[in-house]
């Protein structure tokens, strides 16, 4: 079988596995499985509302797939975007607070956007160099690195006076950094909370995956994954590559705040946008690399988070979480299967 077919057949066979889990779990909680399927639907994809808010929880999911995909190109794994996101989030907040009130968008929304970038980037900076001048393993330093984030942003919201008093959330943000939500121009999504960025996830994923093949930095990227050695002996700087795609990568993932930040809160407050890193991981490792499986994969996880939230009257909402990682780690296990497979048939 074709590498791609396995792969996509890994693909669905792990949806299939999560959809079996999920009517296990639900009726192990004693609910009617095809009565929490109807109201997961009418939830999420059966009503214009519940299909604004599933586009809203799969916006943030795509940017920091997006990130996590770039460094997995260069055989990285950025499990930092959690932090990332959260000291990008901040700057967005206090940047866009900051500026005077009567700053034209045409300034204050790429002024606010190009601080979380460079937030982002600057935090990944730092596992960066440790992994391209001293050779640290970057999942023990991206790991520390949110932990570390989660101090800095209580400490700045707290002691370092960015927080309005009495609060955890900073002041609001300018009118003009706002990002505008989608019903302003489709009625039909009124009360939801997606905004332009969801636009922008699609677009940033659209030239992202084709830089790939397109730019010879994208091409040294791949190359570097497959096979760094090779790659050094051909002259290619590969410790600048890998500390370029980090600070790239966390500069990608600065902008899953725009979605929460500029176009639902119009603030920053502590705890805003936690779990998007971790979360976007899993929606890279099922897209594959793939514009549009990122952007399959963030829809099913934002239907997921949304139809936790439908069904949580009858069943805890945590369940879909379960789903989730039960439809990640049926998939790893196929793609191991499909591996051992091709090996003993290339050894035979």
């Amino acid at each position: 079988m074709p590498a791609r077919s396995q792969r996509a057949l890994a693909v669905v066979s792990g949806l299939a596995i999560g959809w079996l889990a999920f009517c296990l779990l639900v009726w192990g909680y004693g609910a009617s499985p095809r009565a929490m399927a109807g109201l997961l639907f009418e939830g999420t994809w059966g009503s214009s509302g519940g299909i604004g808010q599933v586009l809203f929880k799969a916006t943030p999911l795509l940017f920091t797939a997006v990130a996590v995909d770039v460094a997995l190109r260069a055989g990285l794994f950025n499990i930092g975007a959690d932090g990332q996101v959260a000291v990008a989030s901040l700057a967005a907040g206090v940047v866009g607070s900051r500026l005077p009130a009567g700053t034209p968008a045409a300034l204050a929304l790429p002024a606010t956007m190009m601080a979380a970038m460079a937030a982002g980037g600057m935090w990944a900076a730092v596992p960066a160099i440790l992994k391209g001048r001293h050779g640290a393993h970057e999942v023990i330093s991206t790991i520390m690195m949110n932990r570390i984030a989660d101090g800095v942003v209580g400490f700045a919201l707290g002691a370092g006076g960015l927080a309005l008093a009495g609060s955890v959330r900073t002041a609001e943000i300018v009118p003009g950094a706002r990002i505008p939500r989608l019903e302003t121009w489709f009625p039909a999504f009124r009360g939801s909370a997606v905004s332009l960025s969801v636009l922008l996830a699609v677009i940033t994923a659209l030239v992202v995956t084709q830089s790939y093949r397109r730019t010879r930095f994208g091409r040294e990227l791949v190359l570097i994954g497959q096979g760094a050695r090779a790659m050094e002996a051909a002259k290619v700087p590969v410790a600048r590559r890998f500390e370029q795609a980090f600070v790239l990568s966390g500069a990608i993932a600065g902008l899953a705040s725009l979605g929460t930040v500029l176009g639902y809160k119009g603030y920053f407050e502590e705890g805003l946008g936690a779990g998007a890193g971790f979360g976007g991981l899993a929606v890279a490792l099922l897209g594959r690399g793939h514009a549009l499986g990122l952007i399959a994969a963030a829809l099913l996880f934002g239907t997921l988070e949304q139809g936790g939230l439908a069904v949580n009257e009858f069943v805890p909402k945590e369940l879909m979480d379960v789903v989730a990682g039960i439809v990640v780690a049926a998939v790893a296990v196929e793609d191991l299967r499909a591996s051992r497979t091709r090996s003993a048939g290339a050894s035979t």
